[in-house]
């Protein structure tokens, strides 16, 4: 994984998405939105995915100025006292340097004092440092491919309601035409009274059915816009997509590969294996390896009257103390084999093991994630194609069941009967067709590729 060249790109994407919305409107205030469109609104005013943001820029901010570290500490301080006592003039015996005192109750004093201090423990942490950054963006590529995934699989699924309440209002249609037809029939005397009364009870049976779909519909497109981001009360329009996919080819070999390497929490638990080897690696050398502080410290005293000498005389500062100095310590608890610091890296030790076990446990998962998804994808295909049969053999019986209604050779019932096996025949192919969308989606997302690069749809501009 190339970590450097995915913070490119996500923030490229972040100005993609911040330039990029191009949103249609239809001439009456409606927002129309392709799948691509919703999703970058999504991302773009998605709370959760701010907070993290904003945390990966902080562990940016850190690890780029890890550095300072190194910085000395530097204090400079001064003194201004008053002796309770009038001091007798002390000969410093140093030439040209008056008795100090003489005198005077007041002086003044400076200090200043540098310290480095160098272990090789923080050259390792600057390093964790990093890869805690990295593994803040690739938390945000997992809850941003999640938001991605959700967004994409809601928008179908709202499609998916606007196909089934077309489906309801062509059967509205068909029960208008067959009560037409039992009018027709009852005043030519062919069919009786109860076939009439039949046919209108159920066209009356339909409406309630499409009256419940369409407030669904509204519920879920309410529900869609708030999470992207947006009134709930917008009006907005969906692009509908194909859904007539061409079969892509599967190898199940190489996408448990891809899995294995791509999956987002697969990358996520390896991030933090490595950061846990950083931290392990970082108490050692704390542990092992010994501390060098360098250090360099001055106190100036002024020997004059502060009040009435001037502080500028090159006599009337006088070093009383300072040095430089290099401490190299050794802690000799981290050497215990029983000791705090030892135990603590033999438990961090026993969590790298457990981290270990569980990256298998998820590669194996994803193995089976994979198979899972590849299996659900072939069968929902096969399935799709016997619908698609069964539909037309559906709308070939309904149409004969309403000509030979017509002509009387048939009951209501039969006619019926035939118009929902169509219903619900053209109903389970929409299902699967976008159940088969959904997979795709669900199949990528375990693989982390982009969506819609495995398959393209196409939308019905």
């Amino acid at each position: 994984m190339n970590i450097f060249w995915k913070t490119k790109t996500l923030l490229a994407a972040g100005i993609l998405f911040v330039s990029t919305l191009a949103l249609a409107d239809t001439g009456q205030g409606i927002m129309r939105l392709s799948p691509d469109e919703a999703v970058s609104l999504a991302i773009r005013n998605n709370l959760d995915l701010d907070a993290i943001r904003i945390s990966t820029g902080t562990a940016r901010r850190t690890s780029a100025h890890a550095w300072n570290q190194f910085i000395p500490t530097v204090d400079v301080g001064g003194t201004v006292f008053r002796l309770n006592t009038v001091p007798e003039g002390i000969d410093l015996g140093i030439p040209g340097i008056p008795p100090m005192g003489g005198g005077h109750r007041w002086g003044a004093a400076g200090s200043i004092s540098a310290t480095i201090n160098f272990n090789f423990g923080m050259i390792e942490e600057m390093k964790k440092l990093r890869l805690d950054y990295e593994k803040g963006l690739i938390s945000y590529q997992k809850a941003s491919a999640q938001l991605e995934r959700d967004i994409r699989k809601a928008y179908h699924n709202i499609l998916f309601l606007h196909e089934y309440i077309a489906l309801l209002q062509g059967s509205l249609e068909s029960a208008e035409r067959q009560v037409g037809i039992a009018q027709a029939n009852f005043r030519a005397g062919i069919s009786s009274e109860f076939s009439l009364l039949q046919a209108q009870v159920t066209r009356e049976n339909i409406r309630p059915i499409i009256d419940q779909a369409k407030g669904g519909l509204r519920l879920s497109m309410m529900q869609f816009s708030m999470f992207l981001g947006l009134p709930h009360d917008i009006e907005f329009e969906l692009i509908p997509i194909d859904t007539s996919i061409s079969p892509i080819a599967l190898d199940t070999a190489e996408l448990i590969r891809k899995a294995a390497a791509g999956q987002p929490d697969v990358q996520e638990l390896r991030q933090e294996i490595l950061i846990m080897n950083s931290l392990r690696q970082s108490s050692r050398l704390w542990l092992f390896t010994p501390n060098i502080s360098l250090g360099w410290n001055a106190d100036p005293t002024f020997t004059m009257n502060p009040w009435k000498d001037s502080w500028f005389e090159r006599n009337s500062w006088q070093q009383q103390s300072g040095a430089f100095s290099l401490t190299l310590s050794f802690r000799l608890n981290g050497l215990l084999p029983f000791g705090t610091e030892q135990q603590n890296v033999r438990t961090l030790d026993d969590q790298i093991r457990i981290a270990h076990i569980g990256l298998a446990q998820l590669i194996r998962g994803t193995e089976i994630e994979i198979h899972n998804a590849v299996m659900t994808l072939e069968r929902l295909l096969l399935s799709k194609e016997v619908l698609q049969q069964t539909v037309t053999l559906a709308e070939r019986s309904f149409s004969l069941a309403e000509t030979s209604y017509r002509a009387g050779i048939l009951d209501i019932f039969q006619v019926q009967n035939a118009e929902l096996s169509l219903r619900q025949a053209r109903l389970q192919l929409y299902e699967q067709q976008f159940n088969y969308l959904n997979s795709l989606i669900d199949l990528e997302y375990a693989l982390g590729v982009p969506f819609g690069s495995m398959a393209t749809v196409r939308y019905h501009e």
